[in-house]
């Protein structure tokens, strides 16, 4: 349940800024928290569920002391933050970095670019950043404003996936059985499960600037506000044109700020989420909602008032992201598609649940789940990807991910009788500095099928095209929009569809690509994407800190 007064900026109190600098500090330890009548210990970050919120303006630096007083070792990532030359502070665990290990501490430092509007933080180790996360708050600059009406207020609101247990555990344990990981027993707005812990006060005729975060574990989501008009601004921290909806999709890691206006008469309106599915693995169907109160009202108003599309309705989830354009501001870096005669590097990549050999004593068959791009399903070493490319260490990544798929079959046609089986590799992506990269990426119907949020770190690309069935080359490029694409981190590919992404390999260094369900990339379905040092010193990567965390047995 979501409970926040909307008229109040909730300014973390942990803030120290000098001009362009900030400065925080988390320490991140084990709490308790009581929901659903059980106590639950979680890791979290200043004994708070969500974390402290991170508030800025778009080209500061941030520097964060990450204090690691729990029992294991794990990372933060800040995504959407395209770290320029910096990847050593990105943070996917052994992708970028190793762990913090417990007693131990490491300062990031988080060089803001273009980004505008709201991102967020997360753990990046197992499925900690289930109770490891927060706001990533970008104002615009001191010289700017918004290119929207001004809003009286902003308010923060995370919707998020609750387990009564160890998030860390009921993943390990999972894998270890080489079975799926349970649903979770609740969803949660802000944290809480209901909308019985008190309420928001608006006022009439108030604008207010809502930055939603998606930090659910493997569950793509429905949001709404009964009897009120949303009209999206932002996503993924770039500002888009805008437009009007009675709800919106948002897929886990994705952000998007939103506008509401308090026109309605004085009284109290369920703001709800649910999920949405298009795989025969469908979440729990719950709604969960939180209130939106005018100030000085009485009363309330039904559940079942509650409009949101159903679960599986994938129209209105097509309708929705159809709607999303890039808008022409001068608050949005200038738009810079690469054109079809730039392409350079194309990259063709399915995607699949998959199944691998189970031979542990733990495994409850012969087979474990698996997930793959390409057909590959990712190992993840134990000394970091960035280190040994760096260091020139052999043994730990090759670099050969394929750049199409090693098999052409019916992607998106019935795969029942189909060989699930994948293979194994810690395989990169290799691209040049400068390169224009067009990358397609395809579901398929093996295992559950469905849909899939695809997160690059390091980038925001445009995403240019979407359809159904299999991707033809020669034909569906025509049906790429190449004026005003969306500049987004993560994007919605549909099941049984695909979607292509166009970019320019302008920040050298190693960042993660993977699905932002958790279970998926548990499983494998992640790589990384490779960008070669160019000539100068201005595109090559910057030389690592002196206190990049230690990899075990180092």
């Amino acid at each position: 349940m979501a409970s926040w007064f909307v008229g109040v900026l909730f300014l973390s109190t942990l803030l120290l800024c000098s001009a362009d600098v900030h400065h925080y500090e988390f320490f991140v330890r084990e709490s308790n928290f009581t929901k659903q009548c059980n106590t639950t210990t979680l890791l979290v970050v200043n004994d708070s569920y969500p974390g402290p919120e991170i508030r800025v303006h778009k080209g500061d630096t941030v520097f964060v002391n990450v204090y690691n007083q729990g029992n294991y070792g794990f990372t933060i990532h800040w995504h959407g933050v395209k770290q320029p030359r910096n990847p050593w502070s990105d943070g996917p665990e052994f992708i970028t970095q190793c762990p913090i290990q417990p007693g131990t501490n490491f300062t990031h430092e988080i060089i803001l670019s273009d980004e505008i509007g709201t991102l967020w933080w997360n753990a990046h180790s197992d499925w900690t950043r289930g109770s490891v996360h927060g706001a990533f708050i970008i104002l615009p600059a001191e010289n700017e404003t918004y290119p929207f009406p001004t809003p009286d207020a902003d308010q923060t609101i995370i919707l998020q996936s609750w387990y009564n247990g160890d998030y860390k555990q009921i993943i390990d344990d999972a894998l270890a059985a080489g079975v799926g990981p349970r649903e979770a027993d609740a969803y949660a707005i802000n944290g809480h499960l209901g909308d019985t812990y008190g309420c928001p006060n608006v006022d009439s005729e108030n604008i207010y600037l809502l930055r939603i975060i998606n930090a659910a574990m493997n569950e793509e989501l429905f949001f709404t506000i009964t009897n009120h008009t949303l009209i999206v601004v932002a996503q993924d921290a770039s500002y888009v044109r805008m437009f009007t909806t009675d709800y919106i999709m948002i897929s886990p890691g994705q952000t998007m700020d939103v506008l509401v206006i308090a026109d309605q008469n004085v009284g109290q309106y369920y703001m709800a989420i649910r999920p949405f599915s298009d795989s025969s693995a469908a979440p729990v169907d719950n709604i969960t909602t939180g209130i939106f109160q005018y100030r000085n009202s009485e009363g309330g108003l039904n559940a079942s008032l509650i409009s949101l599309p159903a679960m599986n309705d994938t129209d209105a989830t097509l309708n929705f992201i159809s709607q999303i354009r890039y808008t022409n501001v001068s608050q949005n870096p200038t738009i810079n598609v690469p054109a079809d005669t730039d392409i350079n590097r194309r990259v063709y990549i399915t995607i699949a649940s998959n199944t691998l050999p189970c031979n542990t004593s733990e495994c409850v068959s012969d087979s474990r789940f698996a997930a793959s791009l390409n057909n590959v399903s990712f190992v993840s070493p134990r000394i970091d990807i960035l280190q040994a490319y760096y260091g020139n260490i052999t043994g730990v990544f090759t670099q050969d991910f394929p750049f199409n798929p090693p098999i052409f079959y019916d992607f998106t046609g019935n795969l029942t009788d189909f060989n699930t089986e994948a293979g194994e590799g810690t395989r990169a992506i290799m691209v040049n500095y400068g390169d224009a990269v067009e990358m397609v990426l395809q579901t398929t119907r093996l295992g559950a099928g469905g849909s899939h949020p695809i997160h690059l770190h390091g980038f925001s690309f445009y995403w240019v095209g979407i359809g159904t069935g299999n991707f033809n080359n020669e034909t569906d490029p025509s049906t790429y929009n190449l004026v005003d694409p969306p500049f987004i981190n993560t994007v919605h590919s549909p099941a049984a569809g695909w979607v292509a992404l166009r970019f320019f390999a302008n920040n050298p260094g190693v960042w993660y690509m993977h699905c932002h369900f958790e279970r998926h990339s548990s499983w494998g379905m992640s790589t990384v994407l490779i960008v070669r040092n160019g000539t100068t010193t201005e595109t090559s990567m910057r030389p690592p800190p002196s206190t990049m965390p230690r990899c075990p047995g180092t």
